[in-house]
């Protein structure tokens, strides 16, 4: 399969396969990330905790997988993007296999927190992966079609968790999380094995581990725009995410349906995100990238406050799919700009990119998960689509902004 890379006329012959495989190493990532959040209530019941309290095993999961990212966009430029990625689902098999052995709450969010540093391996590396050996223009549909896997393991996250919590125990989804990555990552090993030296993108040594790691880093923030993008990230998974992981509950607690049933509901977000994904290139041609950010940022908007005050669960439906479609409009335009900034760099520019946006996953749940005993999880979720709209809006006029200087520059 030829792809153009960015800085070179001749193609790059992929072997077959060799995105689908890290589609579905993203697949299960995504199941990874979200397959707690429906888990809460039920996790709160069993071990005798509050909601808020039971939510710091989705904080802790968010603050390894942002903060590992300082380890794994350095890791990924020195041994190869591909290489490491492999080996990062064969270590998330190890430590996923923890967590379903947990015997205490405590021992889980230690579980968690080790799930989280490794799975951390995959989607942003495959992202920067696919940056070296795709050009730019051809880049938004492909990346789009790569995270298909992970769209999908997101909402497959969410019905695995929500039909656990009713109907099996919650170390079930573990368990099978565990014995996929451990599957996906021997294949990846298998197709690394295949890949031309150009896609491996192997570098020698240069100096101290530790010291490029801090010069590559510190680089890629010198960027003004690269310093835009990655606060902007920061604010959107702190907004989204941080209302997201409470909108099982929400609909369990607010309109008395099944965990299993309100986790088929949400996991229709990422079907919106699937239909993003397929009509990627329209949507990109049509609206532009001001226009998707603006776009995404109303539609997850108004979908949250649907969700928050709908006087029936089945307003919450198409609510769910429309804040898909939304979320992965304005959130695949900052991924394109995140791949795009520090080119020379990739794998440290998207590897903060990813720090910036799972770290602020935390901080949204942790502040949320305090703030949900006063003003209940309607009002986390309405504090989401406020912010969601505000991080939208502003990024779609500084994209503005910037393309009017570069014409003018022109």
């Amino acid at each position: 399969m030829p792809v153009s890379p960015p800085d070179d006329d001749a193609p790059i012959e992929l072997p077959r396969g060799a995105l689908v495989g890290l589609s579905v190493a993203a697949f299960a990532s995504g199941i990874s990330l979200r397959v707690s959040d429906p888990l809460l209530p039920r996790l709160a019941s069993d071990f005798s905790l509050s909601l808020g309290q039971a939510a710091t095993v989705i904080t802790v999961f968010a603050i390894a997988y942002g903060l590992s990212q300082l380890l794994f966009g350095p890791l990924g430029d020195r041994f190869g993007k591909y290489r490491v990625i492999a080996w990062g689902c064969v270590a998330c098999a190890f430590t996923t296999t923890a967590c379903a052995m947990a015997p205490s709450f405590q021992i889980l969010l230690v579980a968690r927190t080790f799930a989280g540093a490794t799975a951390a391996s995959v989607i942003p590396l495959s992202m920067a992966w696919i940056g070296d050996v795709t050009s730019y223009e051809r880049r938004q549909p492909i990346l789009a079609r790569f995270l298909i896997g992970q769209i999908l393991g997101i909402s497959a996250g969410v019905l695995a968790g929500g039909y656990a919590a009713d109907h099996l125990h919650w170390r079930t989804p573990f368990e099978g999380i565990a014995l996929l990555f451990a599957i996906t990552g021997i294949g990846l090993l298998r197709m690394n094995s295949r890949l031309p030296a150009r896609a491996r993108q192997i570098r020698p040594p240069q100096g101290s581990a530790l010291a490029r790691m801090v010069s590559e880093f510190g680089q890629v923030i010198a960027l003004p725009w690269a310093r835009v993008v990655v606060l902007t990230v920061f604010a959107e998974g702190a907004f989204l995410y941080g209302s997201f992981a409470f909108m099982v509950a929400h609909l369990h607690q607010t309109h008395s349906i099944a965990l299993a049933v309100s986790g088929q509901v949400v996991m229709l977000f990422g079907f919106g995100g699937l239909l993003f994904a397929l009509s990627a290139r329209y949507l990109v041609h049509r609206l532009g990238e001001d226009g998707l950010c603006l776009w995404g940022g109303a539609l997850v908007a108004a979908s949250f406050l649907v969700i928050a005050w709908g006087a029936h669960w089945w307003w919450s439906v198409p609510a769910c799919f429309l804040a898909g479609l939304g979320f992965y409009m304005l959130h695949n335009t900052l991924q394109i700009n995140a791949t795009q900034m520090a080119p020379e760099r990739r794998g440290a520019a998207v590897a903060s990119f990813a720090a910036a946006f799972f770290t602020g996953q935390s901080v949204g749940i942790a502040i949320n998960g305090t703030l949900i005993d006063h003003i209940g999880t309607a009002g986390v979720i309405t504090m989401g689509a406020a912010g969601v709209l505000l991080v939208s809006l502003n990024f779609s006029r500084l994209l503005r902004a910037r393309r009017s200087f570069r014409s003018v520059a022109v």
